[in-house]
């Protein structure tokens, strides 16, 4: 018994327990993502967003949350009732699974694995099934069109993701999220004569097409503005969330918005240090690793609010002319460029 509780049961119970608080935590700052997201647009239409909820609207998000749990679920009776529910359920699970391998700090992990990026890459391609399992079984013509361009739309800009991360396991030499984080004190700057471990030495400006691309894909692969066009509502309404309401409406909308999120964490692990400090000195290094990394989570998606707000939406054909014609090309180039560089100087990890 004494072995069966040291072995399993209190490893397992200290999994749980991490996986809860971070669970807390992550909705925590989606909710106050979502606020800012439309505190930031109302600010660019010079409007006031939401003000009425809680002191200047912080408690909005919340209020939301009780209304769509408050409302009565409709089912169209011509829908494949079972999928219709399962939809929103695949979504949002496999969009909060990808959370288990992502450092927040320094040994501040669920699940350190040495695969971790391929673990992400993998759990986030699936969440196309939600989509699609929801725009079928809807019966409607508008849902399912809706899911076929974001099927569509996730698979084209996956495959620059996928060339993008290929170029930073390249500099990091690691598929461990947490090696790639910490590789990045140590850098281009570095190597130029610049102070070691400072902004400069972070894989952005090493690797700064890599960067934009990332970007940009990150925008498609989320179905946010400018390439929102399954939700287009000029043609398609909500596209695949068309038929949805209550409750399952709003898992669909926290398994989009935990993906948002996910995508600016992995571009701040990725491109801009993670939990690192922009510079290595005092006082700038005596602040928390973890608070450095939900910062530069909120700047990414500062960033990704102001594309939503001032860019227009893009025609489909113009969508899908941009991954394949663009991106691709580009970020295979720079795959072989990149593993060039670093084999001819010598500086591959």
């Amino acid at each position: 018994m004494e072995y069966l509780l040291d072995t399993y049961l209190i490893p397992l119970f200290w999994i749980v327990l991490q996986s809860l608080a971070l669970l807390v935590g992550l909705l925590i700052l989606i909710a106050y993502l979502l606020y800012a997201d439309r505190k930031v647009w109302a600010a660019v239409q010079m409007r006031r967003g939401p003000n009425v909820v809680g002191p200047w609207g912080l408690l909005q998000s919340f209020a939301d949350l009780l209304k769509f749990v408050l409302k009565e679920p409709v089912i169209p009776s011509s829908s494949s009732k079972t999928v219709f529910l399962l939809a929103p359920l695949v979504s949002v699970t496999l969009a909060l699974a990808t959370w288990a391998v992502v450092p927040i700090n320094e040994n501040w992990v669920i699940a350190n694995v040495n695969i971790g990026i391929l673990y992400i890459f993998a759990i986030s391609s699936l969440e196309v099934y939600g989509i699609i399992m929801g725009g079928w079984a809807s019966n409607s013509k508008y849902a399912f069109l809706g899911a076929l361009r974001s099927a569509a739309q996730m698979v084209s800009y996956e495959v620059s993701i996928g060339f993008v991360i290929v170029t930073v396991l390249l500099v990091a030499g690691s598929l461990n999220l947490t090696d790639i984080v910490m590789s990045q004190q140590d850098g281009l700057g570095t190597r130029l004569g610049m102070p070691v471990n400072s902004f400069l030495d972070w894989h952005w400006l090493a690797l700064f097409p890599m960067f934009v691309i990332f970007f940009i894909s990150a925008l498609a692969e989320t179905n946010r503005p400018p390439f929102d066009l399954p939700e287009a509502e000029s043609e398609l309404v909500a596209g695949f969330m068309v038929e949805y309401g209550s409750t399952p409406y709003m898992m669909f909308m926290l398994g989009e918005y935990a993906a948002i999120t996910l995508m600016c964490a992995l571009t701040t692990i990725l491109f801009l240090g993670g939990w690192l400090p922009p510079v290595d000195v005092a006082p700038l290094n005596w602040i928390p690793g973890i608070i450095w990394f939900v910062l530069k989570v909120c700047l990414v998606f500062f960033m990704f609010a102001m594309v939503k707000a001032f860019v227009p939406r893009y025609r489909y054909d113009q969508l899908m002319r941009l991954g394949w014609k663009v991106f691709l090309p580009i970020s295979l180039a720079m795959v072989a460029i990149t593993a060039g560089f670093l084999q001819y100087t010598g500086w591959a990890a």
